[in-house]
């Protein structure tokens, strides 16, 4: 297993190669639709204006995401009350609903590592050799166990688009995932796939 810090430089992310297991040490943050959607709209491609803390928020992101991580998650979180969060579940969603933004988030940000489960399209994957950034695919079904890598909940941003929704920017030690989708144009998920694809026609012409 390759033990990698974030913020991740672009020599380490080119070294990375599809079915490489990764244990990442540092800060990230999570976010999913809600999120990706609002980045794409107010400061992307900014179809809306910033609104409320909007502009505040962008600036907190922007040296956490640079050379940073995103990970799909909606967590279950503990202290919401108190304000001593701290995170009970943290397994990853599934990473397709955000095809439409991935490559331009991560491109508008330097970030360099996206985690999710199930992988994700063309798109996302040309985005990876141009970034270069890489997918990191975590284990789905382990969200207790995942949660045991995160070390500290530093804080959370919109949590008015509701805490699985909110940008959660945790400190994480040993998260343990696997590169698949890499900045060489290589997707085990699109090998898969195929593979997939072939042995089914096999079985229909049988």
């Amino acid at each position: 297993m390759k033990n990698i810090n974030i913020p991740i430089t672009d020599d380490v992310i080119r070294e990375l190669k599809v079915g490489q297991p990764v244990a990442l040490t540092g800060v990230m943050i999570t976010g999913r639709d809600t999120v990706h959607k609002w980045l794409i709209e107010t400061f992307i491609r900014k179809t809306r204006a910033p609104q409320g803390d909007d502009s505040d928020v962008y600036a907190a992101l922007k040296p956490v995401l640079d050379g940073g991580v995103i990970y799909h998650c909606g967590p279950v979180v503990s202290g919401l009350d108190t304000k001593q969060y701290k995170f009970v579940a943290a397994g990853p969603t599934t990473s397709i609903r955000e095809e439409p933004y991935q490559a331009d988030v991560m491109k508008h940000f330097n970030a360099r590592g996206v985690i999710g489960k199930g992988g994700m399209g063309a798109k996302t994957l040309k985005g990876c050799q141009e970034g270069p950034f890489v997918y990191f695919h975590a284990i789905g079904g382990a969200a207790t166990y995942i949660a045991q890598s995160v070390t500290k909940a530093l804080g959370v941003y919109k949590l008015d688009f509701g805490v699985p929704e909110a940008i959660w920017v945790i400190e994480v030690k040993d998260f343990p995932v696997v590169v698949t989708m890499d900045a060489h144009g290589q997707s085990l998920h699109e090998a898969v796939e195929k593979e997939s694809g072939k042995a089914l026609a096999e079985l229909m012409a049988k």
